[in-house]
């Protein structure tokens, strides 16, 4: 079956980063050789890249277009819709695109002990803490757009690379090269450099409180997504819609209580799905499908590839933005855009000496 195929070879990959550890101190000549060999030709590190590279370009196009349709969605400078409802909706389009892929994954395989639903309460229980966090960090990103424009919010977001850099360490106990450490300051460093506004007596284009909600967002989405790469990764066997849905349950249940405490009243008074326009429902398919190809980027890939995607994605934001919302692309935003280039690159090449 595919799926014990797959299984195979994420251990045959383990041995060949053995083997490559005993390479050291070989003649050129014979390492290439024993590498070649423990390769067995390459099939499985071409489709490991592959299946890695299109998680990756769809999380890069999806996040470019995420802040461009919310800021689309508002009429008259703000939100008709219920932002929690809209959420909730996200998270239970998630779950439901969880529980379809399983669907065809049991008609094809049938049910086994890696991608059954039932499961253990020591399993279950680490997965409301990042359902939390999400949900936090999601209500923010929408109260943000009142300080920021879209490419302003997708350079904002890039705050969370510190945190996430320092959390991947802790958390995962995965060593980063200095290299590394210096390409993500780097990169902290032309994010902030898009952001100088030389045309007003302020320094940087977004205020205080757009600041100060940006490094809290930046935090919680730090911690949540290296804490949910911990709980993804700690049983790798284990089918990763299978995971997706424990965790989309909870950001339903956590969203649905959202929805109580603020939106009760309008929800009950207007409807569920009052203010809901064409750009609305593709925000919230947009949402939901970025979280999938989140949650495939932390299983096939890992964390940081997910931080650099943004990046790109910062990019391609503020290109489009210039032809749907007249956004000025200042020589500050070229520079900013050149050193996270730059970044990216060292990031590479660190990654590669580690």
């Amino acid at each position: 079956m595919e799926y014990r195929k797959i299984k195979d070879q994420d251990k045959d990959e383990d041995s060949v980063v053995d083997d490559v550890e005993s390479l050291r101190g070989k003649p050129l000549s014979t390492a290439v050789i024993d590498t070649a060999v423990s390769l067995g030709g390459g099939p499985i590190d071409r489709t490991k890249w592959k299946r890695k590279s299109m998680v990756t370009l769809a999380l890069t196009v999806l996040t470019s277009s995420q802040a461009i349709l919310i800021v689309w969605s508002k009429r008259a400078g703000r939100y008709e819709y219920s932002v929690t409802t809209a959420n909730f909706l996200v998270e239970s389009l998630k779950c439901a695109f969880s529980l379809v892929a399983l669907g065809r994954i049991w008609n094809n395989e049938g049910v086994t002990e890696d991608n059954r639903l039932s499961t253990t309460v020591e399993e279950v229980i680490v997965y409301p803490i990042p359902a939390a966090l999400y949900l936090v960090k999601n209500l923010l990103q929408y109260y943000i757009f009142a300080y920021v424009d879209a490419p302003g919010y997708q350079i904002l977001k890039n705050l969370n690379i510190i945190s996430t850099g320092v959390l991947y360490r802790i958390i995962l106990k995965k060593k980063l090269s200095q290299i590394q450490w210096a390409a993500f300051i780097l990169l902290c460093a032309g994010c902030t450099t898009a952001q100088l506004n030389s045309n007003s007596d302020h320094v940087l284009q977004t205020p205080l409180q757009g600041w100060m909600m940006a490094i809290v967002m930046a935090l919680l989405s730090g911690f949540a997504g290296v804490y949910t790469e911990a709980i993804i990764k700690k049983r790798p066997s284990r089918n990763i819609n299978v995971q997706n849905f424990w965790l989309y349950i909870f950001g339903m249940i956590f969203n649905a209580a959202a929805i109580l405490v603020q939106d009760f009243d309008a929800v009950m008074n207007k409807g569920f799905f009052h203010g809901y326009s064409f750009i609305t429902v593709l925000m919230i398919l947009n949402h939901a499908m970025s979280g999938i190809a989140v949650s495939m980027v932390m299983k096939y890939a890992d964390n940081i590839v997910k931080v650099y995607s943004t990046s790109v994605a910062m990019l391609l934001t503020a290109i489009v933005s210039v032809f749907l919302f007249g956004f000025h692309l200042s020589l500050a935003f070229f520079l900013g855009s050149t050193v996270v280039s730059v970044s990216i690159y060292l990031h590479s090449i660190g990654k590669l000496q580690r």
